[in-house]
């Protein structure tokens, strides 16, 4: 049980972190979205762009976790009873839901620039 509660709070706070960065690494690029909607890019491709970097940097780190549990599940088996050397929900849910949060995180900011007039955003006001 304690082993769980700690596994809850850990992939609570990586969610927070996640969604935190992502939110904020769109917001701060509101110039360059304002920019290109005045440039003429719809707002779907404005939203692709931001879903595609984001979610590439949200995948980048899923495989570098991925990769470091499959490899860490021979010692935590070792150390630790009735613990699944490689457990469903661990390698496909919250990659998954990490996904979820990534693209949500991602899209939310870039809606809200995208929606905005690019002629205040751009005038500084």
């Amino acid at each position: 049980m304690l082993l769980a509660g700690f596994a809850a709070f850990a992939l609570l706070t990586a969610t927070i972190g996640l969604f935190g960065l992502l939110s904020y690494s769109v917001s701060q690029r509101t110039r360059e979205l304002a920019l290109r909607a005045a440039l003429g890019a719809s707002r779907g491709s404005i939203l692709r762009l931001m879903l595609r970097q984001g979610l590439m940097v949200t995948c980048f780190g899923l495989a570098a976790g991925l990769l470091a549990s499959a490899w860490l599940t021979g010692f935590l088996t070792t150390q630790l009873y009735g613990v699944a050397p490689h457990d469903a929900f661990t390698f496909v849910g919250v990659p998954v839901l990490l996904l979820a949060v990534g693209a949500l995180a991602c899209v939310m900011p870039a809606w809200r620039a995208a929606g905005v007039d690019p002629v205040r955003i751009l005038r500084g006001a």
